[in-house]
């Protein structure tokens, strides 16, 4: 097939988008709402997945040194510590600083605990680390325990379970929500597909009895198609991300623990939106143009 000839063909796919408005809308439609429901899933999923990580990253694993540490041992602890890969973060709280802390727990009983400083401080020196994967507690705390110097390691065991168990439960819940969206997209955008090439059979039978080749028919349907399902994936794209955006925008004027969590969880518009986007148009354009050339096949035979 040479370029003019192609040319052609394509823009009587494209004629064919406003010669049979009525089943090119029922398409986009179709096509359209599918990718808004199934893209609402997978944010849906993102968010709550990143929503127990975040929660999970606020967990701290005490380390607690020795009372007779010497400012030489000390440091090494400190060096062995911070060298270690796979820590989030590493927050020396020394004595004097635990002291503290539960002076501001007291509030206007502070001064109870004026009797405990200096040597008379009961505390232990210890570090705060975050880990980066809670999966690797475990490996982590054996470790941490093998440093010299190193009293004692209390870890977060039973809440770091939960969360893992929790983050694997909606992990398996909301994508299996999209693999059945995605199935179901697909079985109705074929059907409404079928119906579309359906009312147009007779136009299909003219013109392979005057002798036109396979390629040559299905070429207006696949570009027919293609177009709808990239129409289809743009107005997909804007409803959605619209109202994520929207979500965003009242996530930003919560107060309290809402703001803290709900704010900090949330996946950013600039890390997301590409996905959507490039998801939406490719799963669009494929669904539209493949299933719009199988439909055209059972035609065919004439």
């Amino acid at each position: 097939m040479n370029w003019s000839s192609f040319k052609y063909l394509a823009r009587q796919g494209l004629h064919s988008l406003r010669a049979n408005r009525l089943m090119t809308l029922a398409s986009i439609g179709v096509l359209t709402a599918c990718l808004v429901l199934t893209g609402i899933a997978g944010l849906f999923g993102a968010n709550i997945n990143s929503l127990v990580a975040y929660l999970g990253d606020q967990n701290e694993t005490v380390v607690y040194l020795d009372t007779d540490l010497t400012d030489e041992q000390l440091a090494q602890v400190d060096e062995a510590i911070r060298s270690m890969e796979g820590l989030a973060s590493v927050t020396y709280m020394s004595k004097d600083a635990v002291l503290e802390t539960y002076k501001g727990y007291m509030g206007e009983y502070a001064d109870l605990w004026d009797g405990f400083e200096g040597s008379e401080n009961p505390f232990m020196a210890n570090y705060r680390v975050v880990l980066e994967d809670l999966a690797d507690l475990d490996a982590k705390v054996a470790e941490l325990e093998a440093i010299p110097g190193v009293s004692k390691v209390n870890p977060p065991t039973e809440l770091a379970g939960v969360f893992l168990g929790v983050q694997k439960a909606v992990n398996i819940a909301a994508w299996s929500l999209v693999g059945v969206l995605v199935v179901v997209s697909v079985v109705v955008i074929s059907n409404t597909i079928r119906l579309t090439v359906f009312s147009r059979r007779k136009e299909i039978n003219i013109m392979k009895y005057v002798g036109a080749t396979n390629g040559f028919i299905r070429l207006p349907f696949f570009v027919e198609g293609m177009t709808s399902g990239f129409i289809s994936g743009c107005i997909a794209s804007a409803a959605v991300l619209g109202g994520y955006a929207l979500v965003l925008y009242f996530s930003d004027r919560l107060e309290g623990l809402w703001e803290t969590v709900i704010g900090a969880s949330l996946l950013p518009m600039g890390q997301i939106w590409y996905f959507v986007v490039g998801g939406f148009l490719l799963f669009g354009v494929l669904i539209g143009s493949l299933g719009t050339a199988v439909s055209v096949r059972k035609h065919l035979k004439v």
